[in-house]
């Protein structure tokens, strides 16, 4: 069990994180944010602002910084703001004041006057819920809407027609915001022509590049550095607002600009987890074995249609051996912030609409939960010969039912004093990935080696991973590893998103170490060097040979030479021809409802998961119990409210309610350790984003096993079962 490298400086208050830096001349920025959630901008008075103390200037679409907008390859076209006067929700970014102090630019934005030509607003998801529009092609290029058919079916509607038992429901979810400790936030400084952005991301070459588009600059002349993120979520895979506009400002006035947004800004000026609505249809024999099942999904969206929620494709597409399946995913357009990636997307609210029909099911069959999902087990996605690398699910649901106490639940309550306690469980999946990534490995002459790569470690434990997996590359103590994160001039190592950093990362080192031992054995042998003529062999960070040995700092010592450097890249390849691969898990919660205020309180939890190789069980089982914390988070508390005229009810945390320590109770983790190989050569798969998922719907099924009462909504509230 390794400790993270990075704690000490995060508890202590040491870490650096990019509004922590302060630069001589150093201006700050305030963003101005639109009263109408559709509208265009028809003036704006800024007269008052800037004419106020300390004022140097005020942007607006009028007099405005010039932005070209970025489009990534994989993420898509990124907004940049203030360069037109179209206001698409409530809280758009229309301005943007600089002054000497933080709070005279905050008091002078206050001061700008804004005239607006309003425009109809779509606001109500439920009401747009009627006209809503076909899903463009997931992610992985599947079509919003797909079927696969048993040989002689006609359709889906006929396969449930022919099923002994149907269960039928509809399921919803709220928006949900990704609310990181770190507000986004920005520190830019020019000099000699060349950009330096301290900005917390995901991917610090991802927002080089986009800054360096909506700048018109030579990306080598723009670095990003993050070496510290306090929360992100796959809420910063972009450039952020505050980052546009402080890298443009910071040249238009050549001094540098800090920015942040507000508490309440992020709630708007960043993007959310849309919400959802989701129908489900099972249909099964009397046995349990599924005959057909249906899974139609609609997200929220924003005017942009810039993000869909991927429900159906995210779960059923996968989980379940069905000889009938068919999926759609419809959107919803609406005067709403920005939707994008939030932890598990498509998998987390997907989750809890597919496991509470799957639980409705095993209570129609009057079936244990876990012997139906068993039943259902696939060795490959429904209508894919490709099968699943390494999939040990029945193991996790064994070894969590035996830890936990499951004594095959088919519904009804005990009750504890004035609490009725009820138990539940869900499947838990999530793809397994890996992106492209070089890193770069350094050997120096004081004998310590350093591992680099321009990816970030947002609270994941990946500067640690890199250590670890460094050490063991190249047979050295992990603490003569200095590994290096979070700026964009070390080698392209790929997003931390999609829990793909271990994977991606490790998989990169284990390519570049290989070549470092070679190079140091070719510089050790060379004419002239110590072991020049000799047969030798490289071990515990020593080369041997001739009887003797001498550390590689050694040897770079003998040769005059301080370093060796050398770098390794990795992507998919051809495995993804060969197999399906995906993170398991089996998720078990206990909670207990009041029987008169009818409060809800999560009692136990229990995680069991097969991720393949865990490299550092700490971090690991941090990883998770944070995703298993997120699910109690989205089932009891979370949920954005947008009012009729657009206006977010709770953008700030007193009212987007989220769980304190009080609402946690001791998080029990698990791992079924098989690493998989026929993934990557680490043999590891994510674990960052797969703790929350099955979370919610495992609290919704002990609910109801409680209360007797099917909750089909998250947040669950105590309104609900109020009966």
């Amino acid at each position: 069990m390794t400790d993270r490298l990075d704690g000490p400086l995060k508890v202590t208050g040491r870490a650096r994180y990019a509004a922590d830096r302060s630069l001589p001349g150093m201006a700050y920025g305030y963003v101005v944010t639109s009263t109408a959630a559709h509208a265009d901008v028809e003036a704006m008075d800024v007269t008052a602002a800037g004419e106020a103390p300390g004022v140097l200037a005020v942007y607006s679409p009028f007099d405005p910084l010039t932005l070209h907008a970025p489009n990534h390859p994989m993420l898509g076209r990124a907004w940049v703001p203030l360069q037109d006067t179209e206001v698409t929700y409530y809280g758009q970014p229309i301005g943007f004041v600089v002054a000497e102090t933080f709070e005279q630019a905050r008091d002078a934005a206050g001061l700008v006057g804004v005239t607006y030509r309003h425009e109809p607003a779509r606001t109500s998801f439920h009401d747009g819920l009627a006209d809503a529009e076909d899903a463009p092609p997931a992610m992985d290029g599947s079509p919003p809407s797909l079927a696969v058919l048993a040989p002689g079916v006609d359709s889906i509607d006929d396969a449930l027609a022919a099923s002994p038992v149907v269960v039928s429901a509809a399921y919803s979810t709220a928006t949900q915001n990704h609310a990181a400790m770190e507000p986004h936030s920005a520190v830019a400084v020019w000099e000699s022509g060349r950009l330096t952005v301290h900005s917390g991301n995901q991917g610090s070459d991802i927002v080089a590049s986009d800054l360096a588009t909506a700048l018109g600059t030579d990306p080598d002349a723009v670095r990003v550095v993050n070496p510290y993120v306090g929360g992100a979520f796959g809420g910063k895979g972009r450039a952020s607002v505050p980052a546009f506009l402080a890298a443009a400002a910071a040249r238009a006035l050549g001094r540098p600009v800090k920015a942040a947004l507000t508490r309440e800004q992020v709630f708007t000026a960043t993007a959310t987890r849309p919400a959802t609505v989701q129908t489900i249809t099972v249909g099964a024999e009397r046995n349990g074995d599924l005959v057909a099942l249906r899974h139609d999904s609609w997200s929220s969206t924003p005017a942009d249609r810039s993000f869909v929620e991927p429900t159906s494709h995210g779960t059923s597409k996968e989980w379940y051996a069905t000889p009938n399946l068919a999926i759609s995913q419809k959107m919803v357009p609406l005067n709403i912030p920005p939707t994008t990636f939030m932890r598990a997307p498509g998998e987390a609210p997907g989750s809890f609409a597919l496991e509470s029909a799957i639980d409705e099911l095993a209570i129609r069959l009057d079936m244990d939960p876990i012997e139906l999902r068993r039943r259902n087990n696939s060795t490959a996605p429904p209508g894919r010969d490709l099968q699943w690398s390494s999939k040990h699910l029945d193991e996790c649901f064994r070894i969590g039912a035996a830890r936990f106490g499951w004594t095959g639940r088919t519904g009804g309550s005990r009750v504890e004093g004035d609490w009725l306690v009820g138990v539940g469980t869900a499947t838990a999946m999530f793809p397994a990935l890996r992106f492209p990534a070089t890193v770069g490995i350094t050997l120096h002459d004081d004998d310590t080696a350093e591992v680099a790569a321009s990816g970030a470690d947002p609270g994941t434990g990946l500067l640690t991973v890199l250590a670890i997996i460094g050490a063991e590359s190249l047979d050295i103590a992990p603490e003569r590893v200095r590994p290096r994160l979070g700026d964009s001039s070390l080698p392209p190592g790929g997003m931390s998103g999609g829990s793909t950093g271990t994977a991606s990362a490790g998989t990169a080192i284990m390519i570049a170490a290989p070549k470092a031992i070679d190079d140091l054995l070719a510089l050790a042998t060379a004419p002239g060097a110590p072991f020049a003529g000799t047969e030798v062999s490289y071990a515990d960070g020593h080369v041997l040979g001739g009887g003797r040995e001498m550390s590689f700092g050694e040897v770079l010592r003998a040769t005059r030479r301080p370093s060796l450097a050398v770098t390794g890249s990795s992507a998919p390849g051809e495995e993804m021809t060969k197999h399906s691969f995906s993170s398991f898990g089996a998720q078990f919660c206990e909670v207990r409802v009041h029987r008169f205020t009818r409060e809800v309180r999560v009692s136990r939890m229990l995680g069991v998961f097969d991720a393949g190789r865990i490299v550092n069980d700490k971090a690991a089982r941090s990883q998770i119990e944070g995703g298993m914390i997120w699910g109690v988070s989205a089932a009891l508390h979370e949920g954005l409210e947008i009012e009729a005229d657009g206006r977010p009810a709770n953008a700030d945390l007193a009212g987007y309610l989220l769980p304190v320590n009080a609402d946690i109770p001791e998080v029990d983790v698990a791992f079924v350790e098989r690493p998989d190989t026929l993934h990557n050569a680490v043999g590891a798969r994510g674990i960052g984003e797969i703790g929350t998922v099955g979370v919610a719907a495992a609290i919704a099924n002990a609910v109801f096993d409680a209360t007797g009462v099917r909750v089909r909504h998250i947040p669950i509230t105590v309104e609900d079962l109020l009966d």
